[in-house]
């Protein structure tokens, strides 16, 4: 049986707000900052601060775009986000099953 390995955690999803992004994007093609903000329920500012963590680690892209002189913000998760999230919860699985 394998060591019970806690610290191998991802700490960059293995946060609350940054893992609910990761599980909403991970279902869908492209999503935009406000439907995001809605489903995580957190605030625009919390929400630009974990996103940017993301995108900084590869693990999302973010497009900015005008429409109507309004920005918005679309992301949407890399192959390399979705591969880190994919372990994670197979990490998170392990420890359950020890």
């Amino acid at each position: 049986m394998p060591e019970f390995d806690y610290q191998a955690i991802d700490e960059l999803i293995h946060s609350r707000i940054r893992t609910a992004i990761m599980a909403v994007l991970i279902s869908v093609e492209r999503a935009d900052f406000n439907f995001i903000k809605e489903k995580v329920n957190t605030t625009d500012g919390n929400l630009s601060v974990h996103l940017k963590k993301l995108e900084d680690a590869g693990y999302l892209e973010i497009s900015k775009e005008f429409i109507d002189r309004k920005p918005k913000t679309n992301c949407r998760i890399t192959e390399k986000g979705t591969r880190a999230f994919d372990a994670y919860i197979r990490h998170l699985e392990s420890l359950l099953m020890k």
